[in-house]
């Protein structure tokens, strides 16, 4: 049982709470039960598991956790573990520095079967806010570099672009997505195959990236069963 603030265990841990440290270590640190087991049903194993009064007295886990209700237990994975490459359906995120979008966007590839390519001055999919909002699909979902996202692209901007349910979307798809405030910069969108705009009422804000995102994917799987219907 450990029983100080002081034991290395519980020092590594505050230090994932970090991106430098997660980046240097290779490591991230999983909070609670649910996202803790989804890692292990993925076949991940924990280089370390800290359960409050099992192996830490519980107001030391309590002390290092960054939850505002502290976890009965968390655990260190290793990043290296964590799936890597692409699906047939591909978002493309490009700067998108919030963890909870990030997160949101792991968790719509994983329900509509895609996968994530990031750019540099993404959020870190491993970090606490990013784990959170994925739900777990950081486990499941395969995960590359922007620059390697395969196939036609189709620049999702929030005016401008032919309407999402007009563009022809068969085979392989990245779906090229960007900060909300910035967009995509005019290099990135160059190299689009095609500029694609989700309708709206003319008088409202541009949808959240996670929002527009996630309706991508739904339109992209929504018309593949239709033609897996038809044939």
């Amino acid at each position: 049982m450990i029983t100080s603030p002081a034991n290395e265990r519980l020092k590594l841990v505050r230090k994932l709470h970090e991106r430098r440290w997660r980046d240097k270590l290779g490591l991230f640190v999983c909070e609670g039960e649910d996202l803790v087991e989804a890692g292990t049903a993925a076949g991940l194993v924990p280089v370390d598991v800290l359960i409050a009064g099992e192996s830490v007295e519980p107001a030391l886990l309590a002390a290092v956790s960054a939850l505002g209700h502290p976890p009965r237990v968390l655990a260190v994975f290793r990043r290296s573990d964590l799936p890597e490459g692409h699906r047939e359906a591909v978002l493309a995120l490009w700067r998108v520095a919030d963890p909870g979008n990030v997160g949101t966007l792991l968790r719509a590839a994983d329900a509509f079967g895609a996968s994530v390519a990031l750019s540099e001055g993404c959020a870190d999919p491993t970090g606490p806010r990013a784990l959170r909002a994925s739900a777990g699909a950081v486990f499941r979902v395969p995960v590359a570099s922007f620059d390697e996202a395969p196939g036609r692209r189709i620049a999702l901007v929030p005016r401008g672009g032919e309407p999402l349910a007009q563009v022809p979307l068969q085979g392989q798809v990245t779906f090229a997505l960007g900060a909300e405030r910035e967009g995509l910069p005019d290099e990135v969108l160059a190299a689009c195959d095609e500029r694609a705009t989700i309708p709206q009422a003319a008088s409202a804000e541009s949808l959240n990236v996670a929002m527009a995102g996630t309706i991508a994917l739904y339109e992209l799987a929504s018309r593949r069963a239709d033609s897996a219907l038809r044939s």
